[in-house]
């Protein structure tokens, strides 16, 4: 059960994680495919996040893994948390780019060994123009929401993470990346 989490999140934000301080991003908190939206018992578990730990306000983010969480019910819980939802991109993961939180916390897990930046040069420009989009409130057209909800011109700030598929090459297209939004 979730709800009974708080021990194990008191230990972990007491476990040395603060030493990070202003290195320290969003909390990844990663779910287990087989882990089945119950609303009562995450909406408990959000409960139990810190906003603040040491003075530090913190940024929370759920990776969820079954397709239970595409609903209404989880997409308000999370707003109503100001918790982010990864958008797990290129995966077979339930997609869900509700903009939900502050920030947008993206993982692209495409990256494979043939294309010369580990992806294609129109991916990473598809990839770009989303980190836009998302950069000034906007959901970007073509990724699946679950409720509409547009705060435009509220900028948030975007953690686009290249992770998986073809390991080595990860970091070319996080180069060329951050050069196509700079």
């Amino acid at each position: 059960m979730l709800a009974d989490a708080a021990d194990t999140i008191e230990r972990f934000f007491s476990g040395g994680v603060m030493e990070l301080k202003e290195k320290l991003g969003p909390i990844n908190w990663q779910f287990m495919a087989t882990k089945k939206f119950d609303p009562a018992d995450f909406e408990a578990f959000l409960k139990l996040l810190p906003k603040l730990v040491d003075g530090r306000e913190m940024r929370h983010v759920v990776e969820l893994r079954h397709d239970s969480f595409r609903c209404v019910e989880f997409v308000a819980l999370a707003r109503e948390h100001g918790v982010a939802v990864v958008l797990a991109g290129d995966s077979d993961y339930p997609q869900i780019a509700d903009l939900t939180a502050s920030f947008v916390y993206a993982r692209i897990m495409g990256t494979r060994e043939a294309a010369p930046l580990a992806y294609s040069r129109s991916a990473l420009d598809l990839w770009a123009a989303r980190v836009k989009y998302w950069a000034v409130g906007t959901a970007p057209p073509g990724l699946p929401t679950i409720v509409a909800h547009t705060v435009a011109g509220v900028g948030r700030d975007v953690y686009l993470y290249v992770i998986s598929g073809h390991k080595v090459r990860n970091p070319a297209p996080a180069t060329a990346l951050i050069k196509r939004v700079s």
